[in-house]
């Protein structure tokens, strides 16, 4: 069984600062982890691993700094990992990202499972996972909280869309994406995280990929759409009114806010 792992390397999200006219996150201000979420699918594909065995893809499109990235998912049980990095990959959105991981996976000869966390915090759309079945022309499951069974053939998971929750099964290859509910990822021993020091992470640019993807479906030629600005929106403070002195003229000025907040009715 080959499990492919999608990963990203993202900003620390608490410290991170936004270039709001050119409309992109400055990376470079702030350190980098692996995103939560796709710890969760790390975790999910060795757990399966342990009992069906097979082997462990981490695949990740980003910057050369990225392999430090997919070093640490190779200390927490992944067996390889291939990073997708090429200037000519820039300025993906979800489509041309979705496109080049897919290529990606074709190149690898396919994948049985694939897994990836249900959203990145740098972006939040939820959208490279399923995208990414689609180019691959597979079955996907979103929202993935729990697995349920699993065997050579197949696995049924527990989805959760809204107030409801979903039973589904389905044979290989597919696509799941996971929340953070699914389970919690274990931390990698010390011998694991200096043998991942040296592990060596092939680069694939788009010459790797060239036999499965044209150069104009790539970064931001290949993207439908484009960020023009990120705005901000300023941080809300609570407002409050202070009367030290004349008691009645309290209670009216209160009264005259529930009025206005339409908590008394008049």
């Amino acid at each position: 069984m080959r499990i492919v792992v999608l990963v990203k390397q993202v900003p620390d999200m608490e410290r991170v600062k936004f270039d709001c006219e050119a409309g992109r996150v400055d990376r470079s201000s702030a350190g980098t982890e692996i995103n939560p979420f796709d710890l969760n699918a790390l975790e999910a594909a060795v757990s399966i691993q342990e009992q069906l065995g097979g082997k462990i893809i981490t695949l990740s499109m980003g910057p050369a700094a990225a392999e430090d990235a997919l070093k640490d998912t190779i200390a927490r049980g992944a067996d390889e990992s291939v990073l997708l990095s090429d200037r000519r990959f820039g300025g993906a959105d979800v489509k041309a990202t979705a496109k080049t991981i897919a290529a990606a996976i074709k190149k690898l000869g396919g994948a049985d499972l694939i897994f990836a966390g249900i959203q990145t915090v740098d972006g939040d759309t939820g959208q490279v996972g399923p995208e990414t079945a689609g180019y691959l022309d597979i079955p996907h499951i979103s929202n993935v909280d729990f697995i349920s069974a699993y065997s050579e053939t197949d696995i049924t998971v527990v989805s959760n869309v809204m107030e409801g929750s979903y039973v589904k099964k389905s044979s290989y290859p597919v696509l799941i994406t996971v929340t953070k509910d699914i389970n919690q990822p274990r931390l990698p021993s010390m011998k694991r995280k200096l043998s991942a020091r040296k592990a060596h992470i092939p680069v694939w640019g788009y010459e790797e990929l060239q036999d499965y993807i044209r150069e104009d479906e790539i970064g931001l030629q290949g993207s439908a759409t484009k960020v023009k600005r990120i705005e901000v929106p300023p941080a809300v403070t609570r407002k409050g009114q202070v009367w030290r002195e004349n008691v009645e003229e309290a209670i009216d000025g209160l009264v005259e806010v529930l009025k206005k907040a339409k908590v008394l009715e008049v």
